[in-house]
């Protein structure tokens, strides 16, 4: 293995740091006060977007935990259910989640914003019902083709 060698140098005289070092450094100028409000209001947008994700997450947490409770609730052997004994596993009150609105004058409101939890119940419902109304209407129509063909079997067989 072979052995590096440090290599020597001379150290730099004080005097030439401190000319070099006032060469080479600027003071900083000030800010204007507009560009530190502008600043200021891209960090409030910033902030009011992260809440307002933020709020998205939660909601989306919140109807995980109800889409776990749904599927414990329906498990025949549940531990925190007793044997015989039907009981939801969570009861649900009313939710909200917070929420920054934008004005129309771009001031902003802190509110809060609600969260639906039966909102899928009600689409999977309404859902079932639109395709129940299209099949009874494909029935219908198949019923109105077959009879309309058989009366026209019945017209041809007749004349014939």
């Amino acid at each position: 293995m072979k052995k590096i060698q440090d290599s020597y140098k001379k150290p730099i005289p004080a005097k030439s740091l401190l000319q070099s070092a006032s060469v080479n450094t600027a003071i900083v100028p000030l800010q204007p006060q507009e560009e530190k409000i502008i600043s200021d209001r891209e960090r409030l947008v910033a902030q009011v977007e992260r809440i307002n994700r933020m709020a998205g997450e939660l909601e989306a947490a919140i109807l995980e935990l109800k889409a776990i409770a749904n599927t414990l609730n329906t498990q025949k052997h549940c531990p925190l259910i007793k044997p015989n004994q039907y009981k939801n596993i969570c009861q649900y009150l009313a939710v909200s989640v917070p929420w920054v609105r934008k004005k129309s004058d771009q001031s902003f409101i802190l509110t809060t914003r609600r969260v639906d939890l039966f909102r899928a119940e009600r689409e999977a419902a309404l859902l079932a019902q639109q395709l129940r109304q299209q099949t009874k209407k494909r029935l219908a129509s198949q019923r109105h083709r077959k009879n309309k063909a058989e009366a026209d079997i019945k017209r041809f067989f007749k004349k014939h």
